[in-house]
C-alpha cells in the first residue's frame, strides 16, 4: 500500500509539474505576443526614412501611356515607345543600368525567370527597360543588353529586348504615367526607388504589376495572356488563365476555386449528357 501511495504521490506531482510548465510556457508566449505587437505599432508609427520619402508605386490599372514618348536605344537610335507596342503585351521596368543594389537584383531575377519561360522575348511579347538616370547613355545600355542576352541563352534579333535611355523630362514623364515614384539620394548618390514590373497590354494601357525582384514564370505568363486578353498562349494555357486570377494581397496568382468549381461542373454535366446520348444509342441498336 505505501508503495502505491508512493506512486501516487509521484504521479501526482508529475501532473502538478506538467501543469506548471504549460502554465510559464503560455505566459511566456503572451508577454511574448505582447512584445510584437507593442513592437510593431512602434515601427507603424515611425516615419519612413528620409531616403524612401517619396519613394512608391500607384498603380493606375487600366490607363494608357504616351506611346508617341521618345527615347533613344541602346544603338543611340532615338525611337518612339509605340515601336515596341502592336500586337503583342510589354513588359516594361524602369531601373538605371549602374545601380548596384536593387536594380541588378530585379534584373536578374527577371532573365532568370523568362529562362524558365516557354515563350520568348519578341515573338509572344516584348520587354524593354527605361534607365530612370538621364546621365546614362546607349553605350552603357548596350553592354547591360549584351550581358543579359548571354545569360538569357536564346539568339534575339536586333530591335527585340531593348534597354532605354533619355532626357529627364520623357523618364519622368513615363515614371508619372505608370504611378512609378522615386527620387535620387544625394547623400548615396543612387536613386531610390522600388522593385517591380509592369505588364501592358498592346495598345499601351497598364494591366499588372507584379512586385519584387524574383517573379513566377506562372506569373508572367498569366499576367502576359491577361493583358494580350487571351490572344496569345494555347489552349492548355488559357484554361490555366481562367483557373486563376490575380490577388493584390499576395501579389500573385492563386487558384481560383469558383471557376475550377464552374468548370468541374460544366465537365461533369458533358460527361452525363454523353453518357445519356451514349446509353440511348445502344439502346436503339439492341431494339433493332
Amino acid at each position: 500500500m505505501k508503495r502505491e501511495d508512493r506512486g501516487q504521490r509521484t504521479e501526482v506531482r508529475g501532473q502538478r509539474s506538467e501543469v506548471r510548465s504549460q502554465k510559464i510556457n503560455w505566459f511566456v508566449c503572451f508577454l511574448s505576443s505582447v512584445f510584437c505587437l507593442l513592437s510593431s505599432a512602434s515601427y507603424a508609427s515611425e516615419p519612413l526614412p528620409r531616403e524612401l520619402e517619396g519613394v512608391n508605386i500607384e498603380e493606375h490599372l487600366g490607363e494608357k501611356i504616351d506611346l508617341h514618348l521618345t527615347f533613344q536605344d541602346e544603338l543611340g537610335q532615338t525611337v518612339e515607345l509605340q515601336k515596341f507596342f502592336h500586337e503583342k503585351p510589354v513588359i516594361l521596368s524602369m531601373v538605371y543600368y549602374e545601380c548596384p543594389n536593387l536594380c541588378q537584383f530585379l534584373l536578374n531575377g527577371l532573365t532568370d525567370s523568362l529562362k524558365k519561360l516557354s515563350w520568348t522575348v519578341g515573338e509572344e511579347f516584348e520587354l524593354i527597360h527605361v534607365s530612370i538616370n538621364p546621365q546614362e547613355k546607349p553605350e552603357l545600355a548596350r553592354k547591360k543588353r549584351e550581358s543579359h542576352l548571354k545569360e538569357y541563352g536564346r539568339a534575339l534579333p536586333e530591335g527585340v529586348w531593348n534597354f532605354l535611355v533619355g532626357n529627364e523630362d520623357n523618364i519622368r514623364t513615363l515614371a508619372n504615367q505608370i504611378g512609378f515614384q522615386y527620387r535620387y539620394d544625394e547623400d548615396q548618390k543612387q536613386y531610390a526607388h522600388a522593385a517591380a514590373v509592369m505588364v501592358l497590354t498592346p495598345d499601351g494601357a497598364l494591366s499588372r504589376y507584379l512586385y519584387g525582384v524574383q517573379f513566377e514564370p506562372r506569373d508572367l505568363k498569366l499576367a502576359l495572356m491577361e493583358a494580350s486578353h487571351g490572344n496569345v498562349g494555347n489552349i492548355v494555357e488559357k484554361l490555366l488563365l481562367f483557373c486563376y486570377h490575380y490577388d493584390p494581397k499576395t501579389r500573385r496568382y492563386a487558384l481560383f476555386a469558383k471557376n475550377v468549381m464552374r468548370g468541374g461542373g460544366v465537365v461533369t454535366v458533358g460527361g452525363i449528357i454523353l453518357l445519356v446520348w451514349m446509353l440511348r444509342r445502344k439502346g436503339r441498336k439492341i431494339s433493332l
